[in-house]
This record gives C-alpha cells, structure tokens and sequence, in this order.
C-alpha cells in the first residue's frame, strides 16, 4: 500500500508514565455494567428495533442481570419518546434498575430528555459533547474555552432540571466524545469543569464517561489515558470511570479490560458488540473472559443459545460462527488431534470427579452457557478423527467400541463425509455405524448354537449355520462360547481368520439393558469388525462374530 504516508497517529499519550494497569495480572471483581442495545446498538440497525421488540429486549437484558440499560435518546424521534414513556407508564423497570438517557448540551434536548423520564424511580443523564482536536477544528470551529462552555453550560441545565424532577435518584453522567483524539490535559480540565458544578458526594455520584468513539491506538495506550484521568479528576472518590469503547482496530475487549486495569469502574457496551460502524464492546466477551479467571461478572449467561436467538430475530443481526463464546462453531472441534484430547479430558475429569475445569481446548465449560458437549463440541466432517466419532456414538447412543476399532470407523465416517463433502450430523454417524457393522446375515448366518462344557474348561459347540441359502451342521471346541463357534464356521466359510478383538459392554446401568459386543477379526492381515447386540450376551457376542465374518467375505 502507497499511502501511508496520508496518516498521522491522532492520539495524545499522557504528560505523565501511566502504568500502573500493567503491573495487574487480571481483572478481579466485576465493574458496573451498562447495556446500550437499546441506544447505540438500536441506532446501528438497518432496521431499528420496533416498540414491542425493544420491550422484549429490555426485559432479557433486566433477566441477564444488568442493573443499568441505556435506553435511548428521548429527544432524538417519537419512537426513542415513547418507547421511554411506555417502560416508566407500564411499570416495566424494576426497582433495582436505572435506565440511562442521553442528551446533547442543547436546552431544548435537556429539556425533553427530563420530560421523557418523568415519573421513573432511578435514571442516569447521560450528557455530551464533542472535545477531539478534530471535532473542535474541523465540526465546530471552537476554542477548547467554547467548547468548555458547551459542557459546563448543559451541566449547569442538567442540575437545574433535576430541582423540579420527580425522579427519586438522578444521577449526572458526562462524556467528552471522541476522549482518544482529545489531548488528555484538556480532557482532564473539560471533565473537572463539569465535576465541579455538579458537586458529586457519597451519596450523589457522577459518572464520567470515557468514550474511545474511534479508535485510534492499542489499547495500552487506552489504558494510560484512563489512568491518567482517574490520577487527575477531581473528587475522585466520588467519580465512576466509565469506559465506552468502540471497535473500529478490533481491540475494544482489549480497551475494556486494560481500562479496568487502569481503575475505570463500570463498562458501557453491548451484547455480542453491535454498534456503529465495527461495534460496540462486546459485555458478553468480557464478562465471560472474567468467569473463565474464576471471577463473577455478575451476569448471567448460563442460557446463551435464548440470548442469540432474541438478538439475532429483534435486530436481524447475526452472531459470527466464531464469536467468542456465542458463536455457533466457537466449541466446535473438527480436528482430529483437537477431539482426541477433548474426549479424554472429558474422561479425565469423569474418572478423578474433578470440580476444577482444565479440559483442552475448551477455555468454558459449554454447559456454563447452556451448551451441549455432544452436538456443540465435538463435530465431525472429513477432517475428524477416530476419538471424536467415538465421542458422538458414546455420548449420544451408548456405544464405547474398543480402540482399534475406532480408527477403522472413524475412517469409514471421514470417506462419507469427503464423498458427500459436507458435515456429519450424529443421527448420520449413527446409521453409518448400524450399516458397517450391524446384523450382517449374509452370506453366512447362524440359525442355532447349543454348547456342552468339557473338561479343563473347553467348550464344545453344536451350530446350524446358513450359509448362503443352506443349512449347514458344524461342530468344534473352543476355550469359550465364541472360540467354539468361530472354530466351528472356520471349516465352512472359506477363509481363515483368528479372533483377535473381543468387549462387551451394558448399553444402560439396568439389570433389563441390552448388551453390546464388539468382535474383530483378522484375515490375511487386515482387520474386520462387527457388531451385536441382544439382551442375551452369549447372542449379541456371536451375532457380532457373524457380522465381522460377513464384513470379511464381502471384502475377497
């Protein structure tokens, strides 16, 4: 590329060192958390939300646990009016909530902003107003005085509406927008004008917001700015650091979770990061990145699959196949080496009755968000290996085939899914399985067996075969049941093979269970499987004996 001349880093680092964020190694205890889905999300759309979509939303977001949502901007249209209106007139929010309004300095927009939330119990007032280099020379044609003015004017209307409110608890939020092309010295002086007219206490606070409305550096940079302000703002015990991070270089989780670090106290961001242009902080990341480091968010996600389902149908958005934790495939392993190691983690951790999770490859427990170990995690196309289609027939349909023949399913399975060139699902991989190895009766079948027992421990075995079409008698002994009839059909099917593979197994822990037998071969070197399954485990073993045998002469 040519051009790269044309740009200019439009971001200012600190007059100060600010890093004290990088001496932490994790975020350890959950910030405030604000959804914007209904504001900044909202305005993002194609097509905004409708009144009665917007209301399911809020009421899975309040379900979610969010204790702030940001509902829109009542003096922008009749529908962001009314949508408020409707929450505070039905007696949608609950007592624990605050809805969050935005506002211009602008009279007219303050004045309507205060109307629209009349009657409600908690409610924060978001103001803003523009403070980049950019905006000031480019948009509004300003001295960093005038533009001083604008915030401390619309302070100074916020607080007298607030006297001839009814609202219960307001609180005063301030946003110098487009803080990251701000000179963090002037944002400081911008924010402190407001604070002070404000007069935050205990028992009043302000939020101050601090919005990457572009992103423009990495977010070390980000989390030294923060820094910066939380050292320099006045009455900071009183103060919420807010962070407001958009996407625009991809690292707005990054952003988040470096400016917690660096003391910010509470996020604002959306559901799976819709926003203008590339979104909004992804809350759901985030907070699960927190419980993923044994850290409560104070969200609940548990029913992730509910979640994607509302957002993808009231905002006709849809969420990435990979996106972190909700995405459709992010636990989805189709990798041999990747399904071998989760299925014996799977197994490690049944087998100790561990508590702690540690299995490879998956940073969540998938049943956390409400998803399943057998359809979510393990799926299998022509890249697949044999521990991960052993997995599916173990975990959906009881069947725990012996390990070799694993390998030689697990290759039938892979030759399917190349041939039709798609994805296997597990009703697929199940009758591939019955097909291979089930019941196979021909040529060779038995009609009848009777043992007798002789001495030193030897079996003799009496079998009416048919093969093909006729009944044929053969008899032989054998150190077992199945050693007795396998000697017996060797004299009559024309090859010669050894049992080299038996295992049996109870398909449920009943005294009524079916049982499942495994039985391999081997003729002129190479192996062959077959399977049976009878509540009688002397029939289901042999009927897995003539299905192997059968799967052998259809190969001469």
């Amino acid at each position: 590329m040519k051009n790269t001349e044309k740009y200019s880093r439009g971001y200012y680092m600190p007059p100060v060192r600010c890093m004290k964020w990088a001496e932490k190694e994790y975020v350890d205890h959950a910030p405030a958390w604000c959804s914007v889905d209904l504001r900044d999300g909202n305005q993002a759309l194609i097509i905004p939300m409708s009144l009665e979509e917007k209301l399911e939303f809020f009421t899975k977001l309040v379900e979610i646990g969010f204790k702030e949502i940001e509902i829109g901007f009542p003096a922008a249209s009749e529908t962001e009016y009314e949508f408020c209106r409707t929450l505070i007139e039905k007696n949608m929010i609950p007592d624990d909530v605050t809805i969050q309004v935005l506002t211009q300095s602008r009279e007219h927009i303050i004045k309507k902003t205060f109307e629209a939330i009349e009657g409600a119990k908690n409610a924060v007032v978001h103001l803003y107003n523009s403070t980049s280099v950019a905006q000031r020379e480019q948009v509004f044609k300003k001295s960093k005085e005038e533009i001083i003015k604008i915030a401390t004017d619309g302070a100074v209307l916020c607080k007298e509406y607030k006297k001839s409110s009814s609202v219960e608890n307001i609180v005063f939020e301030y946003s110098p927008e487009s803080f990251t092309g701000t000179e963090p010295e002037f944002a400081r002086d911008i924010c402190n004008a407001v604070i002070d007219i404000w007069e935050p206490s205990p028992d009043n606070k302000v939020i101050i917001n601090l919005p990457v409305t572009v992103e423009m550096s990495m977010p070390h940079v980000y989390a030294s700015q923060v820094e910066y302000m939380c050292e320099t703002l006045h009455n900071r015990e009183n103060i919420i650091v807010s962070l407001h991070p958009h996407n625009d270089r991809g690292c707005a989780v990054a952003d988040c979770e470096m400016g917690l670090l660096a003391g910010a106290d509470r996020i604002e961001g959306t559901c799976f990061g819709n926003g203008e242009r590339t979104g909004n902080a992804d809350i759901v990341t985030i907070a699960l990145n927190m419980y993923t480091h044994g850290v409560d968010p104070k969200l609940d996600f548990s029913d992730m699959p509910s979640l994607v389902e509302l957002y993808e149908r009231v905002t006709r958005m849809k969420v990435y196949d990979r996106s972190p934790y909700s995405g459709a495939l992010v636990f989805a392993a189709f990798s041999g080496s990747h399904q071998d190691a989760i299925a014996k983690g799977m197994n490690w951790r049944k087998e100790k009755n561990l508590t702690e999770w540690t299995c490879p490859y998956l940073p969540i427990d998938p049943h956390d968000v409400g998803r399943e170990y057998d359809g979510d995690v393990i799926r299998i196309n022509s890249q697949s290996g044999k521990g991960g289609i052993g997995f599916i027939l173990q975990q959906q349909y009881g069947y725990d085939l012996p390990k070799k023949m694993r390998e030689d399913f697990g290759y039938k399975v892979k030759s399917v899914s190349d041939h039709k060139h798609k994805e296997l699902m597990p009703n697929e991989i199940h009758h591939i399985f019955k097909d291979e190895y089930f019941n196979k009766t021909s040529p060779v079948d038995i009609a009848e067996a009777h043992y007798v027992q002789k001495p030193e421990g030897i079996i003799g075995s009496n079998v009416t075969a048919v093969i093909d079409g006729k009944k044929i008698q053969c008899s032989a002994d054998g150190n077992g049941r199945l050693d007795a009839v396998a000697n017996a059909l060797k004299t009559e099917v024309g090859i010669d093979f050894t049992v080299e593979t038996y295992a049996e197994h109870a398909l449920e822990r009943k005294s009524t269970s079916e049982a499942v037998s495994y039985v391999g071969i081997s003729c002129k070197d190479k192996m062959y499987w077959g399977v049976g399954r009878n509540s009688d485990i002397i029939v289901s073993s042999i009927k897995a004996l003539v299905s192997a045998i059968n799967n052998a002469l259809s190969d001469k």
